[in-house]
């Protein structure tokens, strides 16, 4: 699929934000803890959720939508040896699916999980961490498959080889079942989320936003009904602010949380973008706005984020001056850059890691690819800025975390089609 975009027009009007992809996720992987009826709320129809769900589905969980975003899982009969291992490998999400797994079934096999191909996003630190648990896992190349067994906790004390998101999650997850201490523990809203999720299972967690966790596994596994409501995704806010900004359009970004967004909120100040701020919106003033340039380095929260680094990035190609973006994260985050430079930025990628984009420079329409999610969202808002008409590749992967972009912003007054 493809979007035909025709830039060069300035936007208005207000945008809602959806459930957060990264909550979600994890999220539905923890309802398999749970052997009663699960409603979550807010829940956003993308492609990497729908695709989680469905993995769910095929180990036989029952599930039935009760409005558009909000939906019942019911995982009585849930059984991992039937589970489809080909969605598995569509997504990066599905490794959220170790710690739930093993929690409840004790052994299980997983296929190598697929996504973004950002850089090198290898399992070692999940898998050290359950190795040392006690875990036996061991891989068969032939099938491409993880062989997962635990006999015995040997170690309830675990120091994390790095920062790490889905680990820090996984780890929370096999912790509602066995007592735990995580040490380095990822301190991100979505993992805050996912806490308070497991204490509804009745999981006894302290230090939820800090990077020491401890866990107390549940008393009883009886089956529970509970309810969550997702909360609102922050990448999403701060991608639509970034695309006001670029774009010189005036856009109210509701329901998103500020508190989550310090920092891109900072960068924003940086780059000269002029906005107003409440408890649940973001109004940027794009056309008031003297971009200037701005040094970008993602860091693990509460820095700056790896997965706002590229919208970022097409900000700078039109802010005065030579902006450094170093991303420390991943070595395939910076990608996107050969595609604006297809439409004429001024950007020099010095290493997988770090780049110079200097602006301003006026972009001018061409036919680019989504590389990945992050990376399309950026595509998109450097159509809408460029001059003429630009087609835009590969945009199921834009699929994966926006929702119904491509209709969002048409109602800002963006002249955007689809092709199937």
């Amino acid at each position: 699929m493809k979007f035909i975009i025709n830039g060069g027009k300035h936007l208005k009007g207000e945008v809602s934000v959806r459930g957060f992809k990264n909550s979600a996720t994890p999220i539905i992987a923890a309802t398999i803890l749970n052997k009663g009826k699960t409603i979550l709320d807010n829940i956003p129809r993308i492609g990497d959720v729908l695709t989680m769900l469905d993995i769910l589905k095929s180990c036989g969980s029952k599930q039935r939508w009760l409005d558009e975003y909000s939906i019942e899982i019911d995982n009585s009969e849930f059984s991992p040896e039937s589970i489809d291992q080909v969605l598995v490998k569509k997504i990066r999400s599905s490794v959220l699916l170790v710690g739930s797994m093993l929690a409840r079934f004790k052994k299980f096999k997983l296929a190598t999980p697929g996504g973004c191909h950002i850089g090198a996003r290898p399992l070692d630190t999940h898998l050290e961490a359950f190795k040392e648990m006690g875990v036996k896992i061991s891989f068969d190349e032939k099938r491409g498959l993880y062989n997962l067994v635990l006999n015995e906790i040997k170690e309830n004390k675990i120091i994390l080889k790095e920062i790490s998101v889905t680990a820090t999650e996984n780890l929370l997850m096999f912790g509602a079942d066995n007592n735990l201490e995580i040490r380095l523990a990822a301190t991100e809203p979505h993992v805050v989320d996912l806490c308070r999720f497991l204490e509804k299972l009745g999981v006894g967690i302290s230090g939820a936003g800090t990077n020491f966790l401890l866990i107390k596994k549940r008393k009883s596994l009886a089956a529970k009904k509970i309810s969550h409501k997702i909360i609102n995704d922050p990448i999403e806010a701060g991608t639509f602010a970034v695309l006001a900004a670029a774009t010189k359009s005036n856009i109210l970004i509701k329901g998103c949380d500020p508190e989550f967004l310090d920092a891109p909120i900072m960068k924003l100040r940086d780059f000269g973008v002029s906005f107003d701020v409440g408890d649940n919106f973001i109004r940027v003033n794009g056309k008031a706005s003297v971009l200037k340039a701005a040094k970008i380095q993602t860091l693990p929260y509460p820095g700056f984020p790896t997965d706002l680094q590229a919208p970022f990035g097409v900000l700078a190609t039109q802010a005065k001056g030579s902006s450094l973006i170093f991303d420390i994260m991943y070595e395939g985050r910076l990608k996107y850059i050969n595609e604006l430079k297809k439409m004429g930025a001024d950007a020099v990628i010095l290493d997988p890691h770090r780049a110079i984009i200097t602006g301003p420079t006026v972009l001018e329409g061409a036919e680019i690819e989504s590389l990945d999610l992050r990376a399309g969202a950026t595509l998109v808002i450097a159509a809408l800025l460029a001059k003429g008409k630009s087609v835009i590749g590969n945009i199921e992967q834009i699929d994966r975390g926006y929702e119904k972009l491509d209709e969002r912003l048409a109602k800002l007054g963006a002249e955007i089609k689809r092709l199937v």
